[in-house]
């Protein structure tokens, strides 16, 4: 463990890190290398930050560069500055990772906010997919919308390829960040698994659902096609769709 600055004692800089190298700019660089040291305990709760002039000296930059690294560090919750004293650490804080949890879908008016979420999501993820798929990824969906008819015809909710085919769109950005997302929120991001729509729609559960095979046709042929403002506004009306669905039933319900 390394030794640690007892509290309101000003904490040193290690002299290797006197000049750091300049890549991602030098207030990212000199507010990195300060979080850094706060969050390894090089520097304690308490302890007095060097002066402005210092830290200036050891990382050879602007006082503007020091007090925007200082911002940032302020921004971040890692320092306070007291005028006139100095600037002070303070205890890193526990981040909170996004989550959606069961709990947060409990309701139709939740499962409608997680709808508005993937409407911005997963119409950029068309548009992208429209511009990047491979042979690979048009092979995969088009299974994906053969296994949703084959679920239409021995009458099941469809609910898998459903997802699949979403989760499909997403890897065919050729960013792993969509399919990631994807995967965390997995099935619970289908309305139906959450409200029974496809039961309780005026047209029936099969004219519903085949409603909406024929929104992933259209987003599909878009995506092959390359269109991808098509692919977006392909995206977009089957999500909202969704939505407008909801909000039916939830009046329905009331």
């Amino acid at each position: 463990m390394p030794p640690s600055t007892p509290p309101g004692v000003q904490a040193p800089l290690p002299t290797a890190l006197a000049r750091p190298r300049r890549v991602r700019g030098l207030v990212n660089e000199v507010m990195e290398s300060l979080a850094g040291q706060i969050r390894d305990g090089l520097i304690q709760p308490g302890a007095k930050l060097p002066s402005e002039s210092e830290i200036m000296a050891r990382f050879d930059v602007s006082r503007t560069v020091v007090r925007e690294a200082i911002s940032q560090l302020q921004a971040n919750k890692l320092v306070e500055t007291h005028h006139g004293v100095g600037t002070f650490a303070l205890a890193p804080q526990p981040t909170e990772n996004f989550q959606i949890a069961q709990v947060d879908l409990a309701t139709v008016s939740d499962v409608i906010q997680v709808l508005e979420l993937r409407i911005s999501l997963e119409t950029e993820a068309a548009g992208l997919a429209a511009q990047r798929r491979t042979a690979h990824n048009l092979e995969a969906m088009q299974a994906m919308l053969d296994a949703f008819a084959q679920a239409l015809a021995s009458d099941s909710d469809a609910v898998p390829s459903d997802f699949q085919f979403h989760m499909e769109v997403a890897r065919a950005t050729g960013n792993r960040h969509f399919a990631d997302l994807m995967t965390y929120l997995g099935t619970m991001i289908i309305p139906r698994t959450r409200v029974n729509t496809a039961s309780s729609a005026p047209e029936g559960r099969s004219v519903y659902l085949q409603r909406v095979h024929g929104e992933h046709e259209n987003i599909f042929n878009a995506i092959r096609n390359q269109d991808a403002e098509a692919a977006r506004a392909a995206m977009r009306t089957h999500l909202s769709n969704s939505k407008e669905r909801l909000k039916k039933s939830q009046t329905q319900s009331n």
